[in-house]
């Protein structure tokens, strides 16, 4: 078996910069395309020539529809697939993501509370709750998930999917005694962007970003934990530390995350897997490429959900559910 060459700057700027590349070119496909095409001239006109009144009708579907829908899947996805790495990494287990944890029902939960409650701004107060449901429920699951005083990933991941069914289920139970449309709750227990807006972005995107980056920052760590806690914590790496800050900000990310978009499942598991199995398992690569690579797909997917029944929509989250469930099979009997 070859081994990987040493990863360098020039390697990693390089893989870098070709996944922005591609990003870009994914962003600008996604605003152009769609049950109402809009041609390149265009969306320039409409997007640097606010006089010209020959594409007001294409302005008004960029800005009000298409930007706030690509931006919010940008860094939804970004951010799910930069939590799956790090929870893959600190667990030493391909199998885990924020979905398979039950973090995202969690803040879905949190965010639907906010919601029913009307407390202060929606757009603010909205990510806050569900942050607090992710947390909570990251905590309670890695409680079960321990076995005489150690972690067990197969009790944790076990735990998770069964939490997770169960706030699921407190989502219906709680719309339905608030009396509250079952189409909507549906749609965010499925994931869906369809009521993306400016005001939740400017919010969640730059949350997203910091903690995302203070993530990057522990990659070196990551890749010391991944030859197991023991030898890290001989080499100078404070375990816990770095596990509770990151767990932490993993639930923070997905907490942003469901807030805007409901649960959108098997983001953080797909990613993150492909990277690693093409770009090798260093973190310092593998974290940053899954950021872009996890906004790329999402992108992708969100662009899928609104053409292919055009000009119905299927809900992003079935799209990233059909394409991640077989993988998580496929991962699940490889594993065990």
């Amino acid at each position: 078996m070859n081994r990987r060459p040493p990863l360098t700057l020039q390697k990693t700027f390089g893989t870098l910069v070709a996944l922005f590349a591609v990003l870009v070119i994914a962003s600008l496909g996604a605003l152009m395309i769609g049950s109402t095409a809009i041609t390149m001239g265009e969306m320039w006109r409409s997007l640097f020539v606010p006089s010209d009144a020959s594409v007001e009708t294409q302005r008004t579907i960029l800005f009000t529809i298409r930007l706030p829908r690509v931006l919010l899947a940008l860094f939804v996805g970004a951010g799910l697939s930069i939590a799956g790495a790090t929870l893959q990494a600190l667990l030493r287990n391909p199998l885990a993501e924020p979905y398979i944890l039950g973090i995202s029902s969690g803040g879905t939960v949190g965010a639907l509370i906010a919601m029913l409650s009307g407390i202060g701004m929606a757009y603010l107060t909205t990510p806050l709750f569900s942050f607090v449901g992710s947390i909570l429920v990251m905590m309670l699951v890695f409680a079960l998930g321990h076995r005489r005083g150690s972690l067990d990933t197969n009790a944790l991941l076990l735990s998770g999917v069964m939490v997770g069914a169960f706030f699921s289920a407190m989502v219906l139970l709680f719309t339905a005694l608030a009396n509250q449309d079952l189409r909507t709750t549906y749609l965010w227990l499925i994931g869906n962007l369809s009521s993306a807006e400016m005001s939740s972005f400017w919010v969640v995107a730059p949350l997203i970003l910091i903690a995302s980056a203070l993530l990057v920052t522990q990659s070196r760590h990551f890749n010391l934990i991944s030859t197991g806690d023991e030898t890290a914590q001989h080499l100078g790496v404070d375990v816990h530390r770095v596990k509770r800050f990151s767990y932490l900000l993993a639930s923070f990310i997905t907490g942003l995350a469901v807030s805007v978009s409901g649960v959108v499942g098997f983001v953080g598991l797909v990613v993150p897997h492909a990277c690693r199995l093409v770009l090798g398992p260093d973190h310092r690569l593998l974290l940053p490429a899954s950021f872009l690579a996890g906004a790329t797909y999402l992108v992708l997917c969100d662009l899928l959900s609104r053409v292919i029944l055009a000009p119905s929509e299927v809900p992003v989250g079935v799209v990233t559910a059909v394409i991640g469930a077989p993988i998580f099979i496929y991962l699940l009997k490889k594993n065990w």
